[in-house]
């Protein structure tokens, strides 16, 4: 009996392969709000309570020794929000870095950021810039947010970047390749996420990392974001490590 209990309490980290470790992770945390309606209360203590399990997705990462995790925080198509809301994510983006920024150190942690950041509230950019410049030399995991974030946006931008280029005389068309495209997205520095978690049971990408996730191991969670776990995550990397990851080939290629 002893041995059972011992078997149904060991975590997923335990099981997961550190030679097969997915590099990036990329999150979709969605379900703050209807995890609150569940509960009768408003949409940002849903937000407040998303915070928790976005630390429990970073201090999984760094146990688990993943390189990258990639958070979609605020999509470019989440200002139609009502405005209280949207106001209401901004301070808790403030105060979130305030009170995370020793987490952030103790942990070598890097902060990243995608999107069109010149959109936030100046106390925002200014508290984002500080944790960027003050956790710059941390190299155990890269966290990136993306606010103010549209994939094709990025897409559109990138394109456009090329044709400027061409148009000045510093590139020729026929040198654009998939390696010079993904030169010129937000995420340039970071490499393509092997795995894809997206939380409250939707089945969609919702305008995220639409180029970067052409090969990447999709997981849909049932569970709401707030719920999430570092459990959660460790049991997603055994999963992914379970899927066979062709690229095109066959199984007897690999």
């Amino acid at each position: 009996m002893l041995i059972l209990l011992k078997i149904a309490t060991m975590s997923f980290l335990d099981q997961i392969d550190n030679i097969k470790l997915p590099q990036h992770i990329a999150i979709i945390m969605d379900g703050n709000g209807r995890w609150a309606k569940q509960k009768g209360k408003l949409r940002v203590f849903g937000h407040q309570n998303g915070v928790k399990a976005v630390r429990e997705a970073l201090e999984g990462c760094v146990k688990a020794n993943i390189k990258f995790l990639t958070l979609y925080a605020f999509s470019a198509e989440n200002w139609n929000r009502p405005k209280l809301e949207v106001m209401a994510l901004m301070e808790l983006l403030v105060t979130s870095l305030k009170k995370e920024i020793k987490t952030f150190q103790e942990n070598g942690v890097r902060l990243n950021v995608i999107g069109d950041i010149t959109k936030l509230p100046s106390n925002a950019q200014r508290k984002l810039q500080e944790t960027i410049e003050a956790t710059k030399e941390n190299t155990h995991c890269t966290l990136t947010l993306a606010l103010s974030y549209s994939s094709r946006q990025e897409i559109v931008d990138a394109a456009r970047n090329l044709a400027q280029q061409v148009k000045d005389g510093k590139l020729n068309a026929d040198e654009i390749n998939d390696e010079l495209f993904a030169a010129n997205l937000y995420t340039q520095n970071l490499p393509d996420p092997d795995l894809l978690i997206r939380t409250s049971g939707e089945l969609r990408i919702s305008n995220f990392l639409l180029w970067q996730i052409a090969y990447s191991e999709l997981c849909f969670l049932d569970k709401m974001w707030p719920e999430f776990t570092k459990e959660d995550l460790f049991k997603s990397i055994v999963e992914y490590q379970q899927r066979e990851r062709r690229f095109g080939k066959t199984s007897e290629q690999l």
